[in-house]
């Protein structure tokens, strides 16, 4: 996997628990933070796996 799929991920786990945090204590900032790093973690996560399927095409 490459970097962007890793860091993708890692954003992702990341934004889950702040928007489980958020839920828990009625912080609705943080609670949006989480969702917020959640989608953009997606997106890399979309990123590293177009960027390693290209790299399988080229072999």
């Amino acid at each position: 996997m490459s970097n962007d799929g890793i860091k993708g991920a890692t954003q992702k786990g990341v934004g889950a628990i702040k928007e489980t945090i958020g839920k828990a204590t009625g912080n609705e900032k943080l609670q949006a933070e989480g969702i917020a790093d959640k989608v953009a973690g997606s997106a890399k996560e979309a990123v590293g796996k177009a960027k390693d399927a290209v790299h399988k095409a080229t072999k």
